[in-house]
């Protein structure tokens, strides 16, 4: 989806707004994170901000914290996006080959970034891939290529691919990696060592790029509705219905036994779990934003690094946050230090945000827009 500076003030004519607040959002989330901020918040003593930490870091095992939500808000907009992105190359002039090359492209790229974030980090070769770019590789393409299938096709789709990664992890048969729900000792587990040639690998799944798939099409088929020409109000009625029925399942899974909401491995009900919150979330940013026309200035500022949020991600990721908060750690001390040693940390963490954000609006001030 291409995006220049002046069709984001205030409104984003023939846009969905609430789409591109989305995207931005998460990723200002995301690059919250990468300042230690939230970390921070776990070191206070006060219990509402303690509160505000845990939910801000991913849940141990079993259960669901807020940020367990970050990686599908990620991976659900890129699906809501591609029904965009598609019709407005069409329009352009593209051909349908042309289109599919680039998706291809793309998601080769994606791959690619996501995969040498672990190599740089390591200093050598390692294949791992499970963060949210490698992870979006494979569910953006799988989207992508599905994207004109009907409704039906796309939601039995996703969910004959939930029922069989759950019986894949339930009977998998070899000892030790035969505990669908015990960390380290489960499939997931398993593949990691497997591709990674280690005996212990990480307590992230690998594969859960099967199960996750179900949130970027989930995404497209949200952003076929949107784009439709159904009122508003149907539109909404529909997102309510499919988030909150998505909520039902992944809940009901898990308070009756059957499949445990577990993030780190992607279970059917943390998928269904998730998802329904996903979708809620979109349905009232939609609500709120392209329906009732409020909070149209102030999503501009997250609209904004949604503008070059792969960049923003490699960025931080690649110790851009560390090298700025070097910079801003030394001023907070002076000026700040008579506040204590956490609210410098704290202040240096807000420091460092700000300018994530400032690269962010000086890239889209000067109307460059990386993308893939």
């Amino acid at each position: 989806m291409n995006e220049t500076a002046k069709t984001i003030s205030p409104v984003l004519p023939g846009r969905i707004t609430s789409v591109d607040f989305f995207r931005g959002f998460t990723m200002f989330l995301l690059a919250g994170e990468a300042t230690a901020l939230y970390d921070h918040f776990l070191e206070s003593g006060n219990g509402i901000v303690h509160f505000f930490g845990t939910q801000f870091s991913h849940h141990e095992w079993h259960g669901l914290h807020f940020w367990d939500l970050i990686q599908p808000f990620f991976m659900f907009i890129v699906g809501v996006a591609i029904p965009f992105a598609v019709a407005n190359r069409l329009k352009k002039g593209q051909t349908v080959r042309q289109v599919t090359r680039h998706a291809f492209q793309r998601a080769f790229l994606l791959l690619f970034f996501g995969w040498a974030l672990y190599f740089i980090s390591a200093g050598h070769f390692v294949l791992r891939l499970q963060n949210v770019l490698a992870q979006l590789s494979f569910t953006y393409l799988v989207a992508f290529m599905i994207r004109n299938r009907s409704y039906y096709f796309q939601i039995i789709f996703t969910l004959v691919i939930l029922l069989l990664i759950d019986l894949a992890y339930r009977f998998f048969p070899v000892e030790g990696f035969n505990h669908p729900w015990v960390n380290y000792e489960n499939l997931g587990a398993w593949f990691n060592n497997k591709i990674e040639g280690v005996d212990k690998s990480s307590e992230w799944a690998t594969l859960n790029f099967v199960s996750t798939t179900a949130h970027t099409v989930w995404g497209v088929l949200c952003g076929k509705l949107l784009m439709s020409d159904k009122p508003a109000e149907k539109k909404i009625q529909w997102l309510f219905l499919a988030g909150l029925a998505a909520l039902v399942i992944g809940y009901g899974l898990d308070a009756l036994n059957i499949t445990p909401i577990i993030k780190k491995i992607a279970t059917s009900s943390f998928v269904f779990a998730s998802g329904g919150w996903t979708i809620l979330a979109l349905t009232f940013s939609y609500w709120l934003i392209d329906v009732n026309k409020w909070f149209i200035r102030g999503s501009k500022f997250f609209i904004i690094v949604g503008m070059n949020s792969i960049f923003i991600y490699l960025f931080f990721h690649l110790g851009g946050a560390r090298w700025i908060g070097k910079m801003v750690q030394p001023f907070s001390e002076l000026i700040f230090s008579w506040s204590g040693e956490l609210m410098v940390k704290v202040i240096t963490s807000v420091g460092v945000w700000a300018a994530l954000w400032y690269l962010c609006y000086w890239l889209y001030k000067n109307k460059l827009f990386i993308k893939i």
